[in-house]
């Protein structure tokens, strides 16, 4: 297996599998899951093992870039308008898809220009969860990898805070696949998203702050419960920067959290997967998770265009 294909491999199973763990406990607090899972929390997959509308979407994305990703801004916009359509209406989408996102996705639908689509007042948390492909495929063209998060998520959520963690959610794949030394990564991720929205800035400048805490739920719960795209990107990367070298801390401690905890499971398993490979994801998991296969394949086709 080619370095990039497993880079590949680590970021769209580390994304559908955090996504699975998080899945059952999203709505629940932390003490209502351990309630239901013991004082520990949820620590496997259950089965069967089923994604959200966060793996979805992001494998939309994907299928979009794979067949748009070298072309310019409009023509990548329109394969992405194309997949979320198909995504909208597939038998598929009943796993809880947010508002928003089935708003501005209708919304192009009826002719609305993806500069548009997007409601202005979200800032939720669902055009952040998608973009790790982006952070992939644009790893070398920060520019580019700027532009089309930008754009892929404006289309359904136009506030500044969704989009600056949209743009941070593709540039901490970007960084991880980089191997910036954890400790760097917080700062470097400031300045790449400097001036689009204080809100962010000011949520994420805590992430350093509360990894020096001793109660983990305390900071947790410091950073928020992940509903909003500051939010979630911001304990997505605690929970990775605690855990950097090992991916199933990182989805655990990430699936164990109040409120949307199978968006920053997503986001924080995408990064671990892009620093760790898909060496570090248990074989069981990846045998356990739906769509096993295709994800593999995607993974492949997505390293191909890259090389490509």
């Amino acid at each position: 297996m080619s370095k990039d294909s497993a880079k590949a491999k680590g970021i769209i199973f580390g994304l559908a599998i955090g996504d699975a763990l998080g899945y059952p406990t999203e709505f629940l607090s932390l003490d209502q899951i351990k309630g239901k899972y013991g004082r520990n929390g949820i620590a496997d997959l259950p089965g069967p093992a089923l994604f959200s509308d966060d793996t979805q979407m992001t494998i939309a994305i994907a299928e979009a870039l794979i067949s748009a990703g070298e072309k310019d801004l409009q023509s990548i916009m329109e394969a992405v308008r194309a997949e979320f359509i198909k995504w909208l209406h597939s038998p598929e989408n009943n796993r809880s898809p947010g508002r928003t996102c089935l708003t501005g996705v209708a919304n192009m639908e009826k002719g609305e220009h993806w500069a548009r689509s997007g409601l202005k007042e979200s800032k939720g948390c669902g055009s952040a969860v998608r973009v790790a492909p982006i952070g992939y495929l644009y790893q070398d063209d920060p520019r580019k990898l700027y532009e089309v998060a930008h754009a892929t998520g404006i289309c359904t959520h136009r506030h500044p805070t969704a989009d600056a963690a949209c743009v941070g959610a593709a540039f901490l794949v970007k960084l991880a696949l980089d191997g910036v030394p954890p400790e760097s990564i917080p700062l470097e991720l400031l300045a790449f998203t400097s001036g689009i929205s204080p809100e962010w800035e000011e949520v994420i400048t805590k992430v350093p702050v509360c990894l020096k805490w001793e109660d983990e739920e305390k900071a947790l719960k410091e950073l928020g419960e992940g509903w909003t795209g500051e939010e979630a990107v911001a304990l997505a990367l605690y929970c990775f920067l605690q855990n950097p070298q090992s991916y199933q801390r990182t989805v655990i401690r990430a699936a164990n959290t109040n409120g949307d905890s199978d968006s920053i499971a997503c986001i924080a398993g995408s990064i671990s997967g892009a620093y760790l490979g898909i060496e570090a994801i248990p074989q069981n998991w990846i045998r356990t998770i739906e769509e096993t296969r295709y994800l593999a394949g995607l993974a492949n086709r997505l390293a191909a265009k890259k090389n490509g």
